[in-house]
């Protein structure tokens, strides 16, 4: 069919819809060369006429035609209102599988409105005329053949960072020039939510941005005017000619009003011309909010999460499960209904009829009854999703139900399903207008109109007060809720007394002593508070974020448990989360009654069980214990606590001056000095100041260049110290490690490994250099310890029992959960002395690979044409490399075990195969065990010795 004879024909024709409908379309086909629905899909799968119309009826469907992946279109009959057929099929969307293109026509007009996930809808409009036009042929055919060729460019995210950015400076303007935080909350709050109104039509012709327009050239007038327009929306009234309706919703309590220059109002007026009605409240609220109170969210460590991550616990924590009730109780009044039909008299299919749409209201009933509680909700994100989720669930009920038999009602789940709790008045205040705009959004968007006197309900369920403690000496409480959900604020045990206070701190923990370990990071006070709502029967189930640090360490006695007590059935344990281009990792734990079924999943996929570290389907290592044969041997470094490294020359210059006073030379009291990163990288060549541990003030004095050096730099600092020993001793180091010294006492070297380090590398270090607290100190010297360390199967071992730390998400080393609980093979553990396994062929075979891996390695970072090794300025020191010309330094500087662990070569990978085979003959197994089987059989033996 050509374009003119398509014209000519249906210009002319005059049938109702229902009678011209599905002809208009297949001449349409026919016109831009497409299949129609039967030559397509002769079943109707995937691209049909009526879709989800009742098969006994043969009623309307939910969109005249359906083609999956592509639209849904809905015919009206001419001169019919384009925006009720829209409504119309935004009330069905969810039912067609949300098509990216939602397209009415009433045969001599089309719209097509695009319905993309996260991208600012486009609307074209043509008429049957405008087909002359091939652009216009070329865009309804993309609609059939590659509706992503009509996708919007710009992404809401987009949109709202671009809304967001302008009213963070206009908020940070405000708060510069002196006006109270708190109103000028209020205030930027009230543009934001007239601007969202504007564009929606809850204010009538464009009213706010006629105001910004009248008001540009002249700042005072636009207080009078948005002090006037605000009044109006508090009660409702007029303005000038213009009729405003009822808001209320506590916003508009006031009309107060912050004058404005005339740049802040040329400012909002930029604002104001993008498209507020699909800004994205999920994120909004959050990028607001940053420039309304920048610091004291960040204190706590509240984060924004996207929508994507979010989703990770409102799917199963709500969103599935809600649907498997469904789908079993549509089974069950499919067969109820199935009855009735084949019922014998009337009266009993009227019966079995009033049966199932008894139980599919009390359905209904429940699911509009579900609560929904964010007890850190911030500015709202979570219960924004969590809301968007019940009443797309309650609106594909109501779809699914009238496809049953039963009548549609009005949408009932709405901002009081979700409950919050938020310290912080900003955020909470955020809170609600992102909710407010969210359901409003969705009620638009979804064919509903939005409530009506007052359009803007109170929300009292986003309280503003502490989550955790109500007062001096008693836990806050919670509402009693079907599912908790949120990201609780990240803040470590460490930095607590810094951020929070002391005394909050203190009371905090007091208050909590019975149930957590004293210096557990914040966010364990919100799952251990979740976790005693579950067992005592006040919610269903749980899903928190947390930073990765709770699988782990102390954190990880909440999750203990919880696995104790209750069922952790979906986990990702450890997400990167990018905020502000900072990378941080998390851990997403959602839980629920130990008796619950539900499906268990760990990164989306079906496991058996997830156990506390989050880890699922191998040994549960976080039952280990710790090994009498490991104590007293593995040690945290020395810790200064203060400037007592000095520069090598400086050192030297020290070494070289004559004895002091008292005749002994300052070799007493200096030492190399080494920390972690000399480890992973090129040496800095410190050395350290160290007076031992029992050295009084006036001994240090006779020491006069390293004691001058320590009184002008330490000092100064120790003085106001909160520590009285760090005030008292402020000479000394902190803590200097009496046992480790001891232990070390009559080595030569020990084996150390960086606390923290992308690579589990362990070194050999002279044991007259000092290590720093940031190494963890093995004191053992012999080449079967260090082989034994050194293999994949610690490694492993490590990995599964470790902490997590930093923006690189390092592995930490932690003492006594890596090693204090790591079972070596048989007769070569640290209890055992090393001349009593020398003659053990496996103990042996250990060594020589050690020694073989050392040595390499020692070759590659230090090779002899590039290093000489030189001798201190006096005796009893290790020697040191030193470049031999300025060139080969430059080349050395790429030259560390970080490096050279990323790049992994081949020597390097087989020399850890050897060491890896003699470990796994040690241990009485092969060396192509798995990894699973390997820490399985560790845990089997670390509990057989401990048992």
């Amino acid at each position: 069919m050509t374009p003119h004879g398509f014209i000519a024909k249906w210009k002319s024709v005059t049938l109702k819809e229902r009678s011209a409908a599905q002809e208009h379309f297949i001449d349409l086909c026919r016109l831009l060369g497409e299949p129609t629905p039967a030559e397509a899909d002769p079943t109707g799968q995937h691209y049909c006429f009526e879709k989800g119309a009742r098969k006994d009826s043969g009623g309307p469907g939910w969109a005249d035609v359906w083609k999956r992946h592509c639209f849904a279109w809905e015919y009206k009959g001419l001169s019919a209102s384009l925006d009720a057929a829209f409504d119309q099929l935004r009330q069905y969307a969810l039912a067609l599988e949300n098509p990216p293109l939602l397209i009415v026509s009433d045969t001599h007009r089309f719209r097509i409105k695009t319905n993309w996930t996260n991208t600012v809808s486009e609307t074209h409009d043509f008429t049957i005329d405008d087909l002359h036009d091939i652009a216009v042929r070329n865009m309804l055919k993309w609609a059939f053949s590659d509706p992503n060729r009509l996708k919007p460019g710009e992404t809401r995210d987009a949109l709202t960072l671009r809304v967001a950015g302008y009213f963070a400076g206009l908020a940070k303007t405000l708060r510069e020039l002196g006006h109270d935080p708190r109103a000028v909350a209020t205030f930027v709050n009230r543009l934001v939510f007239c601007m969202f109104a504007d564009d929606v039509g809850l204010l009538p012709n464009r009213m706010f941005r006629r105001l910004l327009d009248e008001t540009t050239g002249r700042a005072p007038l636009f207080a009078e005017l948005a002090s006037e327009l605000f009044q109006a929306m508090a009660t409702g009234g007029r303005v000038g000619l213009d009729e405003v309706a009822w808001f209320n919703g506590r916003l508009f309590d006031d009309n107060a009003v912050i004058p404005l220059q005339i740049s802040a109002i040329v400012t909002i007026r930029k604002a104001a011309a993008l498209d507020w009605s699909e800004i994205d409240p999920s994120i909004f609220g959050t990028l607001f909010e940053r420039g309304l109170d920048p610091g004291r969210r960040a204190s706590l460590g509240a984060h924004y999460t996207d929508r994507n991550k979010i989703n990770l616990i409102i799917d199963p924590v709500i969103k599935r499960p809600l649907e498997t009730a469904w789908k079993a109780e549509r089974k069950t009044l499919k067969a109820t209904l199935r009855r009735a039909v084949s019922a014998k008299s009337q009266s009993a299919r009227t019966r079995a009829f009033n049966t199932a749409h008894r139980r599919y209201r009390n359905f209904l009933r429940r699911l509009r009854e579900f609560k929904v509680l964010d007890p850190a909700c911030g500015s709202g994100n979570f219960l924004y999703l969590a809301l968007h989720a019940l009443k797309d669930l309650e609106l594909r009920i109501q779809v699914e139900g009238e496809a049953l038999g039963f009548p549609r009602t009005f949408p009932e789940i709405g901002p009081a399903n979700v409950l919050g709790i938020e310290i912080n008045p900003f955020a909470a205040e955020l809170a609600r207008v992102s909710v407010w705009i969210g359901e409003i959004q969705w009620m638009r968007q979804n064919g509903f109109s939005e409530a009506r006197n007052p359009i803007l309900e109170p929300l009292d369920t986003i309280q503003c007060r502490d989550a955790v403690l109500a007062s001096p000496n008693q836990e806050a409480d919670w509402p009693q809720v079907d599912v908790i959900v949120g990201n609780p604020p990240f803040l470590g045990g460490k930095s607590m007394r810094d951020v929070l206070g002391v005394d909050y701190t203190s009371r905090l923990r007091r208050v909590y002593a019975d149930g957590m370990p004293a210096f557990s990071d914040l966010v364990c006070y919100w799952f251990h508070k979740a976790r005693k709502a579950v067992v005592e029967g006040t919610t269903l189930r749980v899903g928190l974020v947390a930073t990765n640090s709770i699988r782990g360490g102390k954190n990880r006695s909440v999750l203990d448990k919880i696995v104790a007590d209750c069922k952790i059935f979906d986990a990702w344990p450890d997400e990167p989360w990018i905020v502000e281009g900072a990378a941080v990792r998390v851990s997403l734990v959602c839980f629920s009654r130990a008796d619950a079924r539900l499906p268990v999943r760990s990164r989306a996929k079906p496991v058996g069980t997830i156990v506390s570290d989050l880890t699922a389907n191998g040994p549960d290592l976080t039952t280990a214990a710790k090994l009498s044969s490991n104590r007293s041997v593995g040690f945290v470094g020395d810790q200064k606590s203060g400037p007592f490294d000095v520069a090598g020359d400086l050192a030297r210059s020290w070494l070289s001056l004559p004895a002091n006073p008292h005749g002994r030379p300052n070799s007493d009291v200096l030492r190399p000095w080494s920390n972690g990163r000399d480890v992973t990288g090129r040496s800095f060549g410190k050395w350290v100041i160290d007076f031992g541990m029992s050295m009084t003030r006036a001994e240090a004095a006779l020491y006069e260049a390293p004691f001058e050096y320590v009184l002008r730099h330490v000092l100064p600092m120790r003085r106001t110290s909160r520590v009285a020993r760090s005030r008292e001793y402020w000479w000394r180091h902190w803590c200097p490690r009496p046992r480790m010294r001891e232990a070390l006492d009559g080595l030569n070297r020990f084996i150390a490994t960086p606390i923290v380090s992308k690579h589990r590398l362990f070194t050999w270090i002279d044991s007259r250099i000092c290590p720093d607290h940031q190494l963890f100190v093995i004191a053992r010297e012999d080449d079967t310890t260090f082989g034994v360390l050194h293999s994949r199967f610690h490694q492993l071992w490590s990995l599964r029992l470790c902490t997590w730390q930093g923006k690189g998400n390092d592995p930490r080393y932690t003492p006594t959960t890596t090693f204090a609980t790591f079972p070596f093979p048989e007769g070569l553990s640290p209890d055992h002395p090393a001349s009593d396994y020398a003659l053990n062929p496996r103990a042996k075979e250990i060594a020589r690979g050690a020694q073989r891996l050392v040595a390499l390695r020692n070759r590659w970072l230090h090779p002899p044409e590039w290093v000489e090794w030189i001798d201190e300025p006096a005796p009893g020191y290790p020697k040191r490399p030193v470049a031999r010309s300025p060139e080969f330094e430059t080349m050395l500087s790429d030259r560390t075990l970080t490096k050279l662990y990323n790049t992994r070569p081949r020597w390097l990978v087989d020399a850890h195969g050897e060491l890896d085979a003699a470990v796994a003959k040690a241990y009485g197994w092969t060396p192509e065990i798995s990894d699973t089987d390997a820490l399985a059989a560790l845990l089997q033996l670390n509990l057989m010795r401990t048992a």
